[in-house]
């Protein structure tokens, strides 16, 4: 009995949403990592781009939970000496939420081009709307 490997060409991509609304931002990226990834199907194959497109909606409904609103911050350096910006998630979820919430996800997909195509196929919304009801999406409960 041999072992499948998919190719490329033969990969069946489907679209779905996840709805953050009150579950916690880590669960909601874990999850939709593992779909970016494809480590949810059975035909799934370590070094070919498998995955799924995702949809996240209400991604400023999302918590975090225990101190992290005022103790996690997110820093970036913007290339000048001495220019370590810093902004904790309290602002970052009240002003750009799909910001926090792409930045879970990138954590969580391999750093590598595999990574960098699946997150091409995120799509994040901060509200309960989203412009790919065309591509037939369903809803993924965690």
């Amino acid at each position: 009995m041999s072992t499948f490997m998919a190719k490329k060409g033969e990969v069946e991509r489907k679209w779905y949403v996840i709805d953050a609304a009150g579950k916690p931002l880590g669960r909601v990226a874990a999850q939709a990592a593992v779909l970016l990834r494809g480590k949810h199907k059975p035909t799934f194959t370590p070094h070919v781009d498998c995955g799924d497109h995702v949809i996240i909606i209400n991604c400023e409904k999302a918590l975090l939970t225990g101190n992290k609103l005022t103790q996690k911050k997110w820093q970036r350096h913007t290339g000048y000496v001495g220019h370590l910006k810093e902004t904790r998630y309290d602002t970052l979820m009240a002003t750009k939420p799909t910001k926090a919430m792409e930045l879970a996800v990138k954590g969580m997909v391999p750093h590598n081009s595999i990574g960098r195509d699946a997150l091409l196929r995120l799509r994040l919304f901060a509200g309960a709307e989203h412009t790919h009801a065309a591509q037939k999406p369903e809803a993924f409960e965690l």
